[in-house]
């Protein structure tokens, strides 16, 4: 009995040890958080500050994920990579520029219209708003001899002590020159940056799966740990693969019904507005903006009336929107598997950090870091959370 008797009270502790010690096992230990919060804050600072070489390699390594199945058919119809992966770099350039070529007048005429759009819009404001304009200008009058007595004070010459040099700064006047010169630096730095990025691309395509098997080699002695990386390598060249045809197909659908939608209206240049509503359709947010900010002053000069601006910006509004909205998110999640919140902070983020380049590379980057976590054990808390 005595036997028992302690096996109960043994059984009974052992039942009531785990209801007054519940812990968490937590991957990381609260130990190590500021350390990983500098480290976070190191990487943040790296990449702002080689960000011009980050960029660019970003940039490469999405395009050689993009042409890579390509090549590879290349490669199987005996063509060797290096002369498939020239090839499709040089038909890619040869076809942008003989389009942008193609389009070239009917944008120079668009560049010229935007003077006279802008002194139209503002000989017709008071007219078009609708605004009280002899309060309007009672108050621009005001403001004028505010202004200019502002002006006569300041210039007043104060009292001077005698012998003491007056010294008048006088601001430099506007220099065409200096802002030729500084457009065109900016355009040799892109200039620059793109050929980098081209000869990225081309080195990593004609290199094949040379990398991929040496960071297969490298990322460990087990077969688990060289599986593990395999399929972590498969799966962020699926989902970038899949992103980018998402993107294709949606910048393809908005350019084609932008420029249906402005010909069936009458705009004139409706094919330049279609290709530049699918170019900036890749940013997101900005893009859409833009091209609707910019029909809308195109249908004003060319019409004259705020119902036919309302007209030409509304159905751009409509067609980004739907694709906005509905189409590219639902199919981004299709692709990518993450979820909307974390894909508009990223943007957000990546925005900040690089500016345009970050709002066009933020969402592969996730996707990289998604694909990352959701095969390493410490960090697939973090893939669950990025997830959908």
């Amino acid at each position: 009995m005595s036997h028992v008797s302690n096996a109960a009270e043994n059984g009974g502790e052992e039942r009531s040890a785990p209801s007054t010690d519940l812990t968490l096992d937590l991957p990381v230990s609260p130990r190590n958080f500021p350390l990983a919060l500098l480290a976070v804050l190191a990487t943040v600072f790296v990449l702002n500050w080689a960000s011009a070489i980050f960029i660019p390699l970003m940039l490469g390594a999405i395009i050689s994920y993009a042409l890579a199945p390509s090549v590879n058919l290349m490669h199987k119809w005996r063509i060797p990579r290096a002369i498939g992966a020239a090839i499709l770099l040089l038909g890619l350039l040869a076809g942008a520029g003989t389009l942008v070529y193609s389009l070239s007048d009917d944008a120079s005429k668009l560049i010229e219209t935007l003077p006279a759009a802008a002194q139209k819009l503002h000989q017709a404001r008071p007219r078009t708003l609708g605004s009280p304009v002899g309060t309007m200008e009672s108050m621009q009058k005001t403001a004028t001899q505010l202004e200019q007595v502002a002006k006569e004070v300041g210039s007043a010459a104060p009292d001077i002590p005698s012998g003491v040099t007056r010294v008048q700064i006088e601001k430099p006047r506007l220099n065409i020159t200096d802002y030729l010169w500084m457009g065109t630096k900016g355009a040799v730095a892109f200039a620059g940056q793109l050929v980098m990025v081209l000869f990225l691309a081309y080195f990593m395509l004609a290199s094949g799966d040379t990398f991929r098997r040496k960071l297969v080699k490298i990322a460990g002695p087990t077969l688990s740990r060289k599986k593990i990386t395999l399929r972590v390598l498969d799966n962020i060249a699926e989902q970038i693969q899949r992103y980018l045809l998402v993107q294709i197909f949606t910048s393809l659908l908005v350019g084609v019904a932008t420029w249906l939608a402005f010909l069936w209206i009458g705009l004139e240049q409706a094919a330049v507005w279609g290709i530049a509503a699918g170019v900036l359709k890749t940013l997101p947010y900005l893009g859409p903006v833009a091209i609707c900010a910019g029909t809308a002053l195109v249908a004003f000069l060319q019409f004259g009336t705020i119902n036919m601006v309302l007209l030409v910006s509304g159905a751009s509004l409509i067609i980004t929107s739907i694709e906005g909205y509905l189409l590219t998110p639902w199919l981004t999640g299709m692709a990518s598997r993450m979820s909307p919140v974390v894909v508009f902070v990223s943007v957000l983020v990546w925005g900040w950090l690089w500016g345009l380049w970050g709002l066009l590379l933020g969402v592969p980057i996730m996707m990289i870091i998604k694909a990352v976590c959701d095969h390493v054990e410490d960090l697939k808390p973090i893939g669950e959370l990025l997830g959908d």
